[in-house]
């Protein structure tokens, strides 16, 4: 063999020689990465181990809130839980899931109201659907009552006018505390949320 033949001899050695260190180093860096995932998987699993509640603890504490519901409906300073009787609670007016055609919707609480419309089609699933969010002034949350409810009836007027729609159907969500009287009328229990129209409560 001459010398190119030593060369290329010599040549191939030492490529596979710098194959082999590469493929040894690249094969460590795999391990080490497969041994700190190992790690993070342990320190995870004793993370979840050490915050699981057993299944007979979490009995407990459904049946105590529970009972402390029951009573809050039965007496109001009986529970710690703080509960209010509605007048929802029997067909007709629950859903049955056989609701079809336009339905409005509005949702007041906090800084800003909104209105909705869905279209309801056959086994009362949701054919189209749209929300208006109407931010609310500060004033009109310091203001008078007479005030506050024009400006939300007026503004729901409005919506209605513009979708070209009248009467249909709408469900109101007051998210304040409120004594309910009936389906369609309540007394304000206090404002909340940083509204204070005190002639309201």
């Amino acid at each position: 063999m001459g010398r190119a033949g030593w060369l290329r001899v010599a040549a191939a050695a030492g490529c596979a020689a710098v194959t082999c260190v590469f493929a040894t180093a690249l094969v460590a860096r795999r391990v080490e990465a497969w041994r700190r995932w190992r790690r993070a998987l342990a320190v995870l699993r004793d993370f979840e181990e050490s915050f699981a509640t057993p299944t007979e603890r979490l009995q407990r504490v459904v049946n105590s809130l529970a009972i402390e519901m029951f009573a809050g409906l039965a007496s109001e300073d009986a529970s710690k839980v703080r509960m209010l009787l509605t007048c929802v609670d029997s067909l007709p007016l629950l859903p049955d899931w056989s609701e079809e055609g336009v339905y409005y919707a509005i949702d007041i609480g906090g800084a800003s109201f909104r209105f909705l419309k869905v279209e309801l089609g056959a086994g009362s699933t949701i054919v189209n659907q749209k929300v208006e969010h109407q931010p609310i002034k500060e004033e009109l949350t310091k203001g008078t009552s007479e005030d506050f409810f024009n400006f939300i009836a007026s503004t729901l007027k409005d919506f209605i006018e513009r979708e070209g729609d009248e009467g249909r159907a709408l469900g109101f969500t007051f998210s304040f505390p409120v004594r309910q009287l009936s389906i369609t009328s309540g007394s304000l229990i206090r404002w909340t949320k940083e509204f204070s129209i005190e002639e309201a409560c």
